[in-house]
């Protein structure tokens, strides 16, 4: 998005599915976002690491819950895009995926 007002478009959009909607938008920006933040790691990997959070929040039922999930998830799409984060937070996010697979 040129203005990059995501924590706002999902405020505001009225969504069918919001959660893939989401999902699309971060596998979206992934590659960009890893140029960015020079992280060497393969898109596709990434892409799962990014699914195992979603998954790990796929029992939840509650659409407040889910509202606040998918509203959380879009601002920090748009924290990252703006570089509010420093390398280290995301590759938090990708080695915790890793260590889970591992061990």
């Amino acid at each position: 998005m040129t203005s990059l007002q995501l924590a706002t478009k999902a405020r505001h959009a009225a969504y069918i599915n919001p959660v893939p909607t989401l999902y699309r938008a971060i596998a979206k920006e992934l590659p960009r976002v890893l140029t960015i933040y020079d992280i060497d790691l393969p898109v596709p990997e990434a892409r799962a690491g990014i699914r195992s959070l979603f998954q790990e929040n796929s029992q939840v039922r509650d659409t407040r819950v889910l509202d606040m999930l998918v509203e959380k998830g879009y601002m920090e799409l748009e924290e990252t895009l703006l570089h509010h984060k420093q390398r280290p937070h995301l590759l938090r996010i990708f080695e915790g995926f890793k260590h889970k697979t591992t061990g």
